[in-house]
């Protein structure tokens, strides 16, 4: 059977959508009617050119006859002969063969072409010859690959290499990873995005996308796919507009209804990785990393939560989130916050202690899920304090809460600064939740001191080892032993700089200066 260039991974590996591609994208699209995912369009275009390649092959047979032994040629017959690759060629002679074993016989020479030499032929052999056995269908397809198991196998980047192509054609409409020509889209103009903005702010709340379409009375002839489609793609273009549907859902809210940390990552959040020795911490220390489940935390970046969540997670609020007005959306929290399409998902809480309901977005990409700054206020709380996910039905909307207690003062760790450094004091606050008393620390956010030290040269032009061993000496002084726990001083640390454990850990475990001191615990070297 002749090998087809098309069930190769080598045709799809320099794949590059041609003009005739594009035309016959142009015709799907306006076949189907409807918007068409970038899949779609590949499935369609990798049989569209299967079917070429299969039209070129037989029109390419059919230019001759194929080369068997036994049979007669004439001078200018065309033939091809399968054991050369499906070589055509023409017979420019023939004469009597001389070999009294085979009987009488023929010699043709077929010419191969100016660049390929003439070569010689038996015909008319009456002896047995290999080449005499009937010739199958060279073009059946019992055993070729499907257009999804090409995608799938060989071809896995076309969808991504039409999306751009398409995005660089005038006549193509794209919105996420659906396209539709832009003769067939529904006209939306200023008018109509006005109208969305006041539907969504009278909701008060984000609205789906065919919601807004019976809102705004777009015209009834065209098929509500098409209508969503067009809609969605005028408000992604308008920037007033937030896609924040979870899921497969289209939903919209407006940006300046919208806390700032919910637009883009607060300062005290922002992570920059930074190199470090991973088998410097010894198993213990890995452990406690483990345990603290930093959502910037080594192996997390990528990975894909598939496991079905557990009804309730308990996360460990620490400094940034406390400020930033947001939780970590770690491990434990992405069971709870499936992703969307958009750049944000919009969720509803539910106060665990009031049961009021309040608006919250989770950044994926961030890894944070922002709008608790009003919560954290209401019930004063502080970093260190367990904050328990709830989800009790399959409505969505997921209770937050800590674990209550008895209001009293007590002796807490404190940050300030002093002199530009950072100055951390045992100071009594009113606490009323339970917390981890290895991770509580407190700080006044509203003189700026605090944010000023931050953004110091001093504090960002540091080491992280030489950092690390600043923090540790300054809470150093709260302890009798003089020995810190790894977890304080990340907390600590965190005040000055995003970073999860790990580096941190391995910065403590190779500075000579610093010696463990047993159960996760660090203390002066002897």
């Amino acid at each position: 059977m002749i090998q087809r260039k098309t069930q190769t991974a080598q045709y799809w590996q320099t794949f590059a959508p041609t003009p005739e591609d594009l035309d016959f994208l142009h015709t799907t699209l306006l076949d189907a009617g409807r918007p068409l995912t970038s899949r779609e369009l590949a499935i369609a275009l990798i049989t569209e050119r299967c079917r070429r390649e299969e039209s070129e092959l037989r029109a390419e047979l059919s230019r001759g006859v194929f080369y068997q032994p036994k049979n007669h040629y004439a001078l200018h017959d065309k033939v091809i002969f399968p054991a050369l690759d499906f070589r055509l060629g023409e017979v420019v002679g023939v004469r009597a063969g001389e070999n009294p074993e085979y009987g009488a016989f023929e010699v043709i020479t077929v010419d191969f072409g100016p660049d390929r030499r003439q070569r010689n032929f038996a015909a008319g052999l009456q002896a047995a010859h290999r080449l005499n056995a009937d010739v199958p269908d060279q073009l059946a397809g019992a055993d070729l690959a499907s257009p999804e198991r090409l995608l799938s196998d060989v071809a896995a980047d076309v969808p991504a290499i039409l999306s751009r192509a398409l995005a660089a054609q005038p006549g193509f409409a794209g919105f996420e990873d659906r396209w539709l020509m832009k003769d067939l889209l529904a006209e939306i103009h200023i008018g109509h995005l006005n109208l969305a903005e006041a539907a969504i702010e009278m909701h008060g709340g984000a609205v789906e996308t065919l919601a807004l379409v019976r809102d705004l009375d777009l015209p009834s002839d065209i098929p509500d796919e098409t209508l969503a489609f067009s809609l969605n793609s005028a408000l992604a273009a308008d920037g007033r507009f937030d896609q924040v549907g979870v899921g497969d859902e289209r939903r919209w809210y407006l940006c300046r209804l919208e806390p700032p940390e919910a637009l883009s990552m607060p300062e005290p959040l922002r992570f920059e990785p930074v190199d470090f020795d991973g088998a410097a911490p010894s198993v213990g220390l890995l452990q406690l990393a483990f345990d603290l489940d930093d959502e910037w935390s080594a192996g997390l970046a990528d990975e894909v939560t598939a496991r079905a969540a557990a009804p309730t997670a308990t996360l460990l609020l620490i400094y940034p989130h406390l400020i930033a007005g947001t939780l970590p959306l770690n491990r434990r929290a992405r069971p709870f916050f499936p992703k969307g399409h958009g750049t944000r998902t919009m969720v509803t809480l539910i106060d665990g202690r009031w049961g009021n309901r309040f608006p919250a977005w989770v950044n994926h990409d961030g890894r944070y899920i922002a709008g608790l700054r009003p919560w954290f206020e209401k019930h004063k709380l502080t970093a260190g304090t367990y904050i328990v996910l709830e989800r009790r039905d399959d409505s969505g909307e997921i209770v937050v809460d800590f674990r209550p207690k008895r209001m009293r003062r007590e002796w807490t760790r404190w940050a300030q600064a002093t002199d530009g450094r950072l100055d951390i004091q045992l100071r009594k606050q009113e606490i009323a939740c339970e917390y981890d008393e290895q991770v509580i620390i407190g700080g006044d956010e509203k003189t700026k001191d605090l944010q000023e030290l931050r953004d110091s040269a001093h504090y960002r032009q540091m080491s992280l080892r030489d950092l690390a061993f600043e923090v540790f000496t300054d809470l150093a002084g709260l302890s009798q032993q003089g020995s810190v726990h790894a977890r304080t001083i990340y907390s600590a640390l965190n005040v000055l700089r995003r970073l999860p454990p790990e580096p941190i850990f391995a910065a403590l475990a190779q500075d000579e200066r610093l010696e463990q001191s047993g159960d996760g615990a660090f203390r002066l070297s002897a």
